[in-house]
């Protein structure tokens, strides 16, 4: 350092220069300026943040203690007593059971309250001190992954933001804004204990369970209010991570979270040292794994809950105007309970009947619902079902290309046919079932209040929920002659004047296509009463009646009982136009067919003096909150008069007792019914009642395969039976409305006494008035049904046995056929003879 006298000067020059002076201010100045540029800097960035925090809040959603309590919940599906649980309907985000927080136990709150948010109690909605920690732990690690969300932060989480929207950092940023201002709001708002109540009841604990409940009942089998701290310490610990620290599947890992819950427990001093080492020590797990061994997969949906399920969301959307996604959400995800009208002890009965391989013909077949989809290496994607394997098959010359012998017999169609499409490079997507063939169906009610006691859509394992089923909406069949009943003799003798003594013809008729029409026996009877007609189930008397009527007046009858699915107005199905105003409706020659529930329905009505219930499959439905959302009763109206009811009743006991059905008789109580079978044997019913009960069973290939043997009555017999086993015997009441009178033979006249005879019913607005004139000879017509020797209103009529001349003897020489026997063969009945239109 130079320190001379020279230097010193000359340094003081330098000081004290004016272009020293000059340089210094010009810094200070542009120092200054650099600090007031950083300043405006700041004030701009604070009011920028200012400004952006504010539109941000704007825009935050409402937040009310309303709309953060959880939207979603279970539908719980109740038997008819409103107690036996029969189903739960879970759809993904609704598997939740609300418990308030008196119900869920402290240890579990404590948990939940250790491991998430230590300070829960103390904070205003948002944990300063978590904040700071979180982000110092941040800066000094370079990974921001913990946070710093309190309970109440992770409630609006859980039930106001949608996090699907977040794509960007902005987007987080906005969002973790928003979180923080309505948590401070919500807190004003809510106590502490309804803010952790709320909580518990929507956070995810994995296996599909929202709330604690849920997933107390899915891990342990139990309540939650009666879970212990170990398995609590479970639970809470599941939250951070449900699929990491799920204990099923993952029980080692959450078995270390539960360690954490069980410090932070025994740290905050919510527990004692006793308690949390009793706590670690518990064998949890192996309690777990017995549980889910226990409950396994879910089942399959029956087939009577898909029908009152889809009930119930058509009846919102037409009695409370919901859209359909309204509706099915409504079902499927708002915690409804919903009373049905099944009987479980019915339901057992029915479904062990249908899938009683004693019931069936020894041979079974396999009919094939199939799906595929193929994404080829290219990326396309290419879809094929069942019509392609049908095609397939038939093509190779297999008739019913769907039907199969055996299930090794359909595998390997379905090889190749997939070998016929298969290109290299191909994924394949496939799925199929195969059901046993001949199918059934089943329903049954209370006529008395329209009430569905059990129903059956098929025979076999139930593929999936919500399948096919037969015995709702999701078949159409033909009824054969049981349509005789519903649309011919029932407006016959309600409002045409006639009655079961009425004289009609079964002689050889010519339909209009100019082919002659056979009745199931092949012979034809001459002149006989309707009774006889309904008895013997001749198709000429049928069809006469319906044209003397006129087919609309049998569609309107049929719309009376009920039946939804005819076609009035002619419909082009590509093969030219249909329409179901024919000659042959009431053999069920129709367009498209009746469901087996409406035809179960339309006999109930019968059996309950002509006043028709529509058939409901609920009782009630009430919304989560316990008031009545839907009332389940079915309209009412009268379709017939309680005296044709009696007089259709009456007619078809003899069916039963004396005619096409005697198979279906049973041993503890009378029933009337009617037998029905398609054209080839396609398509075999029977829909019979009881005082007690109705039940319609079909029977028939998928496929319209004719069926081999009639096995039907083996399954309408084998539940009725069975359902009836107990119950007092009673008997068909007669109204007041119905008489019983002896007629004329000859006249149809009120008979004198040297008249040939016959007992009837009639409705007092339809008997006979006129007395006989006298014919001067005891001959008459073909003996018609004779009940003579009846000596009560309710005793078994029997075929009068006197032998008479038919006066047509010169046009119908015949006499009248009894009932074919047909030889038996060692396995099964034979069957009835192939009907036109119905037996």
């Amino acid at each position: 350092m130079n320190y001379s006298r020279k230097a010193a000067s000359k340094k003081q020059k330098h000081v004290t220069s004016k272009t020293s002076h000059q340089n210094k201010r010009v810094g200070v100045r542009l120092f200054k300026a650099f600090l007031l540029c950083v300043l405006l800097i700041g004030v701009a960035a604070v009011i920028g943040a200012g400004i952006f925090v504010k539109k941000v809040i704007d825009n935050a959603p409402d937040t009310t203690p309303a709309n953060v309590k959880p939207k979603k919940f279970t539908t719980f599906v109740y038997a008819e007593d409103g107690t036996t649980e029969l189903e739960r309907f879970n759809m993904e985000g609704s598997n939740r059971v609300y418990r308030s927080i008196d119900q869920i136990p402290e240890d579990l709150q404590h948990a939940f309250v250790a491991i998430e948010d230590e300070r829960f109690y103390k904070h205003n909605g948002v944990d300063l001190q978590g904040v700071v920690r979180a982000g110092i732990k941040g800066i000094t690690s370079g990974s921001f992954s913990e946070g710093a969300s309190t309970i109440t932060q992770q409630l609006l989480k859980n039930t106001i933001f949608d996090f699907t929207s977040e794509k960007t950092f902005m987007d987080r940023l906005e969002r973790k804004i928003q979180e923080q201002y309505l948590a401070l709001q919500i807190e004003k708002q809510m106590d502490k204990e309804t803010i952790l109540e709320n909580y518990m009841n929507t956070v995810n604990l994995g296996q599909n369970s929202l709330g604690v409940q849920t997933a107390s009942k899915r891990y342990f089998n139990k309540d939650v209010s009666e879970l212990t701290l170990s398995e609590s310490a479970v639970i809470a610990g599941i939250t951070q991570n449900p699929t990491g620290y799920n204990p099923i599947t993952n029980p080692d890992a959450n078995k270390k979270r539960q360690v954490q819950v069980l410090d932070h427990m025994l740290k905050a001093e919510y527990i004692t040292q006793e308690a949390y080492d009793e706590a670690v020590a518990d064998d949890v797990y192996a309690r777990i794994q017995s549980v889910n061994n226990e409950i396994g997969t879910d089942p399959p949906t029956t087939y009577f809950i898909d029908a009152a399920s889809q009930q119930i969301i058509k009846d919102l959307e037409d009695q409370l105007s919901y859209s359909k996604t309204q509706a099915y959400n409504t079902v499927y995800s708002g915690g409804l309970s919903i009373i049905t009208t099944q009987n479980p002890g019915i339901q057992q009965i029915c479904d062990e009947e249908m899938n009683n391989p004693a019931n069936y013909p020894a041979l079974v077949e396999y009919g094939l619902d199939y799906a595929l989809t193929v994404t080829r290496a290219d990326g396309s994607i290419e879809n094929f079902g069942s019509e392609h394997v049908k095609q397939y098959a038939e093509a190779g010359g297999k008739p019913f290309g769907l039907l199969y012998s055996s299930l090794e017999e359909a595998q390997a169609y379905i090889v190749a046919f997939r070998a016929t499409i298969a290109r290299e490079g191909d994924e394949y997507d496939e799925y199929y079932n195969l059901a046993p063939q001949p199918q059934a169906s089943l329903t049954i009610m209370d006529q008395h209040t329209g009430e569905i006691k059990a129903m059956v859509g098929g025979r076999g394992e139930k593929p999936t929920s919500l399948s096919l089923n037969r015995a709702y909406t999701g078949s159409k069949r033909q009824p054969g002659s049981t349509f005789k009943i519903v649309t011919a003799y029932a407006p016959a003798l309600d409002s045409a004047g006639m009655t079961l003594a009425t004289i009609e013809q079964d002689t050889p008729y010519t339909k209009s296509d100019g082919q002659p029409l056979k009745n199931a026996t092949g012979t034809f009877s001459g002149s006989v009463t309707l009774r006889t007609a309904i008895n013997e189930s001749m198709n000429t008397v049928a069809v006469r009646v319906v044209n003397t009527l006129t087919p609309q007046v049998g569609i309107d009858y049929a719309k009376k009982l009920g039946i939804t699915t005819l076609i009035e107005t002619p419909t082009d199905y590509g093969n030219g136009l249909h329409s179901d105003l024919i000659e042959l409706l009431p053999l069920g020659a129709l367009t498209e067919g009746v469901y087996n529930y409406q035809m179960c329905g339309a006999y109930a009505a019968i059996a309950n003096n002509g006043t028709y219930i529509k058939p409901t499959l609920y009782k009630q439905v009430l919304d989560h909150d316990g008031n009545v959302l839907l009332d389940g009763t079915g309209e009412t109206s009268q379709a017939i008069k309680d005296s044709t009811a009696y007089l259709l009743t009456s007619a078809m006991e003899t069916v039963v007792t004396q005619g096409t059905g005697k198979e279906y008789q049973l041993d503890n109580m009378p029933v009337a019914g009617k037998t029905g079978t398609t054209d080839d044997q396609i398509d075999f019913w029977f829909v019979g009642f009881t005082p007690y009960y109705t039940c319609a069973v079909w029977i028939g290939y998928d496929m319209n395969k004719p069926v081999a043997y009639n096995f039907n009555s083996n399954i309408w017999r084998g539940v009725m039976s069975r359902v009836h086993a107990g119950l007092e015997r009673k008997e068909f009441e007669k109204p007041a409305s119905v008489e019983q009178l002896s007629i004329c033979r000859t006249t149809g006249k009120l008979a004198r006494s040297w008249c040939p005879t016959i007992t009837e019913y009639f409705a007092l607005d339809s008997a006979p008035k006129e007395t006989c004139p006298g014919h001067g000879s005891s001959n008459s017509w073909n003996q018609p049904y004779d009940n003579s020797t009846n000596t009560s209103d309710n005793s078994t009529n029997t075929e009068n046995s006197t032998d008479q001349t038919d006066p047509n003897a010169e046009t119908n020489p015949e006499p009248t056929p009894e009932e074919p026997t047909p030889e038996p063969t060692p396995e099964t009945p034979t069957p009835e003879p192939a009907p036109e239109g119905g037996e």
